[in-house]
């Protein structure tokens, strides 16, 4: 079993380092840098070595309190996302607004992650219509992206795996598709917001012209891919992605001030002329130059033509509540999915028993979550594709009768095997967040570059990166998901809202991470609904991650520690890890007040409150007023 890095647990806790503090062998500790991730640094500090102190109420783990606001709520894995988002509001925004300007601050802060050429998928909940909307602007496959190409350009699915990901290279021009996010930017302003893109996109603009330090886990995560193909694989970094990303020809470290002055340009070019400037303007042209210089088939007419779509969520009842998640290509439906075997399956696998009654301290609990899980994404890599090309029988994997079905595949007692179609490319990195506003509107916001720094090609002279979903195409001609021109591919981005019976919203869900987020928006759903813990506690407790092939079960290694050896006699393939792999949560939950209680002069429209949490496995902060 591996130890927890000590930067995984206290976070900033572990900067405050005494310059006086001995070392061993009698030696001075000097102070380090402002904000350097000290517990990396050789030699480690004595602060490495504290234990971490309780809370004095709650549960003593909860590394910090619920954010409890009235009249509006941001929540972010970057604080200055949050910052900007609830500046929004404060200055008459809505939360759809906020969002925008929170999502546009991350495309600066954690350019790794997300960017304006990414994928977006958002659930807004419009509190006048008490309606739930989902948007789909994420990329599709150019037109010269067919199975011919690839397989001309040497590449082949794996005969035995027909899953996302077969064959395709994840690097490079070839699995970039073509970019959502800002044509989604402006779809939800032109709707639902009050602002305008110069209003929202403001303090992105300062900070890429003005700079920011790096934050410690961002710092973390500032890794570059080699993108450029030499004979016939990625060997290579892009040169204009050196030039924009790093400072002075080296990788930037937390506490370092980084700036981007063409993402700033970018950002103003859209402020001035609205999306037109990205789909037919100037950055269309130099996204093509940029492809075209490299091999690659996206053609003006493309990026010109392209629209997302308003599409209708999946949903399922989960505890008395209905769980609303994205529809295929999203994998966010194998959380419904999830949830329905739990629900139904428990009393046959454990007659008397219930989640609840057995507890997070027993491996028995986790074995069910984790063979339901195996038992959704098996769903999701036979079924997930984009519907507008393959049919896919949604309402009948979303019911009750067909996690009957699946109940007779579990031993309440040993681990399942699983099959081999599943996704070469199962990492990513995404950003997730939630707003809420004094309307009562809400917002469940995930956007990706996919891998980190997508596909590491960068547009240059406008500071953004091209995205590499694309690389979750099958080069299967069986698969669902088989390469194909105007096509999205399978896409591991989810969001959610659990909705109460008079169809108002409980809370947003989101949980960033790759094929992480169905399976780790079920376990904090659980861990709510089941376990009664509040959302702070909720994120603040051990998640696992299971990878589908080769049947893998990380646990964070406090989990691995209390459990594991159980988990493990039960022939499960055991792991223990660090929090990277489990991913960051965000979430909102509205708490409404009772009927008839005074609301109180400038009080909000909404008759509640707004409670947050952000994951402290991320550099986040939930912030309200």
């Amino acid at each position: 079993m591996t130890t927890v890095p000590m930067k995984a647990l206290g976070g900033a806790a572990f900067l405050l380092i005494l310059a006086s503090a001995p070392m061993s062998g009698g030696q001075a500790w000097a102070q380090p840098a402002p904000l350097m991730s000290a517990c990396d640094a050789e030699p480690r500090p004595p602060a490495c070595n504290a234990v971490r102190g309780d809370r004095a109420e709650g549960w003593r783990a909860q590394g910090r309190a619920e954010v409890m606001a009235q009249h509006g709520m941001v929540t972010s894995s970057q604080p200055l996302a949050s910052q900007a988002g609830l500046q929004v509001l404060m200055k008459g925004g809505n939360a759809i607004d906020a969002a925008i300007a929170a999502s546009a601050v991350l495309n600066v802060v954690e350019p790794m992650n997300t960017g304006i050429a990414g994928d977006l998928f958002v659930m807004v909940y419009i509190a006048k219509e008490k309606k739930l909307y989902a948007l789909n602007a994420s990329g599709m496959a150019p037109t010269g992206a067919n199975l011919e190409r690839f397989q001309s350009l040497g590449y082949r699915a794996d005969p035995a795996n027909f899953g996302p990901g077969s064959g395709m290279p994840g690097y490079g021009i070839l699995p970039v598709t073509v970019p959502g996010a800002a044509w989604g930017w402006e779809e939800l302003l032109k709707r639902f917001g009050k602002k305008t893109f110069k209003d929202v996109l403001a303090p992105a603009i300062d900070y890429a012209e003005n700079g920011f330090p790096i934050s410690q886990r961002i710092a973390h995560d500032w890794v570059l891919p080699n993108a450029l193909p030499l004979r016939g694989c990625c060997t290579a970094p892009d040169p204009d992605t050196i030039k924009t990303w790093y400072i002075d020809g080296k990788q930037p470290v937390a506490g370092q001030v980084f700036r981007n002055a063409d993402l700033a340009k970018t950002f103003r070019l859209l402020a001035q002329h609205g999306r037109d400037v990205f789909y037919k303007g100037e950055i269309a042209k130099a996204i093509v130059a940029k492809s075209n210089a490299l091999g690659g088939s996206m053609t003006l007419e493309d990026l010109a033509t392209y629209k997302g779509e308003w599409s209708t969520p999946a949903t399922s009842e989960y505890r008395g509540y209905r769980v609303a998640e994205l529809p295929p290509p999203s994998q966010a439906w194998g959380t419904n999915v999830m949830l329905n075997v739990l629900e139904t399956c428990m009393p046959k696998w454990a007659p008397g028993q219930s989640l609840a009654s057995l507890g997070p301290r027993n491996a028995k609990y986790w074995h069910f979550l984790v063979e339901a899980k195996k038992l959704a994404y098996a769903d999701l890599f036979r079924y997930n594709g984009d519907p507008n090309f393959v049919k896919i029988p949604l309402a009948d994997l979303l019911s009750k009768a067909h996690a009957e079905k699946l109940c007779s595949k579990v031993d309440p007692k040993r681990a399942s095997s699983t099959g081999p179609a599943a996704p070469v490319n199962a990492g990513g990195d995404t950003v997730v967040l939630s707003t809420a506003d004094a309307e009562g509107n809400m917002v469940s916001w995930v956007s990706s570059n996919y891998q980190s720094f997508g596909s590491g090609i960068t547009v240059p002279g406008y500071g953004f990166v091209l995205h590499n979903r694309g690389s979750l195409f099958s080069l299967s001609p069986t698969s669902p998901n088989v390469i194909a021109p105007h096509k999205r591919p399978f896409n591991t981005l989810s969001a959610g809202f659990v909705m109460r019976n008079d169809n108002t919203p409980l809370m947003s869900i989101l949980l960033m991470g790759g094929d992480m987020q169905a399976q780790g928006h079920a376990q904090t759903l659980v861990s709510i609904l089941d376990l009664g813990a509040n959302l702070q506690a909720a994120t603040d407790m051990a998640r696992f991650h299971h990878v589908q092939v080769p049947n893998r079960l990380e646990l964070e290694s406090s989990l691995a520690n209390l459990i594991g050896r159980d988990l493990l006699s039960m022939g499960h393939n055991v792991v223990s890890i660090d929090g990277t792999p489990v991913g960051g949560f965000q979430s909102i939950l509205f708490t409404p007040l009772p009927a008839g209680a005074p609301a109180g002069a400038g009080a909000p429209r909404v008759h509640g409150f707004y409670r947050a949490a952000s994951d402290h496995r991320k550099d986040g902060e939930a912030v309200g007023w």
